[in-house]
């Protein structure tokens, strides 16, 4: 979708404007290389840091802090970092995914839950009759025309039931004459959970899409209070495709087992026996929790009819004989247990985008814009004299410049819309217009997003704080790595000069030795390695390729420094001590070069500690030039405001 933006002389007015407003309700604290840095962004990051805080800062403290990191931040824009392609991606990545709570409004979030948690204290008993969703556009506005009018019948005199059984596609329909039983708002598809829970007891619903299922109509037959779920266990004696013979030979079975039952047996141990139901067998019958409309009707009311431990007497279902035992009850949780299992029904279901729609409605409203609707008449009108939407149209459409939409300083063309579709096959004009106009809609959805992520800065003061402190984190950290902590590790030359010029600040309590031990799988292969180096003296820094070529993984190559006790190695090669035995997979050791020191004379001797200390140096030398170069304004009435 193409964007265009309005003139810059106004875009200029606008931004004026938009600054002389900042300006007067959130003043500046300070300027740091000439960037004004408002009282907000201070305070919000004052505030954050004392809340991580075990102890908190005063305003004082806090604020020497404060100008060391904007002093870092500028010179990091000095140093352009901020123009490099690999920020400017970091950083767009994360204002889109940080926009997105600011893009779904919250009031309708928690609508959305406590809808649904009101909708599962109780559960209904309805009946349903569905046809094909057809392949097409055409066939779903022939089916649900079709549906339609199966309502109207039935709401002049039809019976349900016999509608059910001559034209509903559920299979079930033959047996049950549509009835569906209890269900509850939990386990069924949104569409047809919103149409029982909005249809009024004894009404039809009107036909409705449960894709990608089918189209629906349901009778609402009754309500009653959710009983929750049972958790429960049974035993099965399948009759499904048996002759009645064979059938009367089950119910001879599971009156027996009830009998056992009633005499004391464990029903674990006899469902494992003697349950035909595999599933549930293996766990001695255990079905788990479950609620109104998760199991047969016959099934369901035998088991929310016992107590706990209690057992049923044998009854059929469509499967076989059953005996059920209850062993625990479970009332609907409260809200604030259910409000994770809730919000993931919503995220999964066409609930999900109702929070970012009437976001997007509030940004359109303050960015300005929406549908033109002589425009898009006029559209209507071409699809209406064609007698539908086919491809010749669609291709004229797609080079119609006229302007249907506009949000903010986008604007969405014919051309766009059309562009947006692909048809398999023409279509009829009620189809063809309704098709265009959701089309249509989608893009001004999407074109809002985008206006309401570029200016969201402007419009929400959280959002802004919070991109401003993500975008200075990644220069802190690039700039910060570039100055101190990368060339503290890289600057072996720099790390031997701050080492030499602090010797006296490196000390040991006690000897140490250093050296280059080397370690083999077998002694053999240490005696072939020490050989080797006595034939073909080799330098250090080539050591462990050529031991490599020679002898591969037998041989390992270590560098230490270590105290008398810390290493029992190093106290056998170095001190003399005792031989270590076999560590690990290493039997064999021997001294390359090596010497016992009194005090580290290298770097490399106390490495941790001289990189600590090297990069603490550079950090003052490095603040030190910050503050010659970029000069640091406080305002001075402002600061003592924030100090009352």
């Amino acid at each position: 979708m193409k964007k265009y933006f309005v003139p810059v002389a106004v875009l200029a007015a606008t931004i004026i404007s938009a600054t002389a407003a900042k300006k007067s309700s959130d003043p500046v604290l300070m300027t740091v290389n000439g960037k004004d840095v408002p009282v907000s962004e201070f305070l919000y990051l004052y505030q954050k840091n004392n809340r991580q805080q075990a102890e908190p800062q005063t305003l004082d403290e806090y604020l020497d802090m404060f100008v060391k990191y904007k002093l870092k931040v500028a010179d990091a824009e000095a140093a352009g970092l901020d123009t490099t392609a690999a920020f400017r991606k970091e950083y767009v990545g994360y204002c889109d995914d940080l926009a997105k709570p600011y893009l779904t409004d919250s009031t309708v979030v928690d609508r959305l839950r406590h809808e649904a948690y009101e909708r599962m204290k109780t559960s209904r008993k309805v009946s349903h009759i569905m046809l094909p969703a057809g392949r097409t556009p055409a066939e779903r506005a022939a089916n649900m025309q079709r549906l339609d009018s199966i309502r109207t019948a039935i709401l002049g005199g039809a019976d349900f039931g016999e509608m059910a059984v001559r034209y509903s596609v559920d299979r079930a329909a033959v047996r049950n004459h549509g009835e569906m039983g209890w269900i509850n708002a939990t386990g069924l598809p949104f569409p047809f959970v919103e149409a029982a829970y909005a249809t009024p007891v004894g009404q039809i619903s009107e036909p409705f899409d449960d894709a990608p299922y089918g189209l629906h109509i349901i009778r609402v037959e009754d309500e009653k209070a959710n009983p929750g779920q049972v958790s429960a266990r049974h035993i099965l004696k399948l009759t499904r495709g048996l002759s009645p013979e064979e059938a009367a030979v089950k119910k001879h079975q599971i009156d027996s087992i009830y009998t056992v039952l009633k005499n004391g047996a464990d029903f674990a141990d006899v469902a494992t026996r003697e349950s035909e139901d595999p599933g549930s067998a293996r766990r001695g019958g255990e079905l788990g929790f479950f609620g109104p409309g998760q199991m047969v009707p016959e099934f369901e009311a035998a088991a929310f009819s016992l107590a706990d431990g209690e057992i049923s007497e044998p009854f059929a279902t469509a499967y076989g004989y059953h005996i059920v035992q209850t062993t625990a009850h479970q009332p609907v949780a409260a809200f604030e247990d259910c409000v994770a299992d809730i919000d993931r029904q919503i995220s999964a279901d066409s609930r999900a985008n109702l929070p970012r729609k009437a976001s997007l409605e509030k940004f359109r409203a303050q960015l300005g814009g929406g549908i033109n609707a002589v425009e898009l008449e006029k559209i209507n009108a071409d699809i209406a004299a064609n007698s539908g939407l086919d491809s010749l149209l669609l291709a004229k459409i797609r080079q119609n410049p006229a302007v249907l939409a506009t949000v903010g300083a986008s604007q969405i063309k014919a051309s766009d819309v059309a562009g947006a579709l692909t048809l398999k096959a023409p279509l009829t004009t009620e189809v063809a217009t309704e098709v265009f106009a959701n089309t249509l809609n989608t893009l001004l959805d999407d074109a809002t997003a985008t206006e309401a992520r570029a200016n969201l800065a402007q419009m929400d003061p959280s959002y802004r704080n919070l991109i401003n402190e993500y975008r200075d984190g990644i220069l802190l950290f690039e700039v910060s790595n570039r100055e101190v902590w990368d060339r503290s590790n890289k600057d072996n030359e720099g790390l031997e000069a701050y080492f030499n010029a602090h010797k006296d600040n490196y000390k040991w309590d006690a000897p140490r030795f250093k050296g280059i031990i080397i370690s083999a799988t077998t002694d053999s292969i240490a005696d072939a390695a020490k050989a080797y180096l006595a034939a073909n003296p080799v330098g250090v820094d080539s050591l462990v390729q050529k031991l490599r070529d020679n002898f591969g993984r037998n041989i390992r190559i270590e560098r230490k420094v270590f105290a008398q006790g810390e290493d029992p190695v190093v106290d056998y090669l170095g001190f003399n001590g005792p031989n270590p035995g076999q560590q690990g997979k290493w039997t064999g050791f021997f001294l390359y070069e090596g010497k016992v020191l009194d005090a580290p004379e290298e770097a490399a001797d106390v490495r941790a500690l001289v990189v600590n200390d090297y990069q603490q140096w550079l950090e003052q030398q490095w603040l030190a030039r910050l503050e010659k170069t970029y000069p640091v304004k406080i305002n001075k009435k402002e600061l003592k405001k924030l100090s009352k």
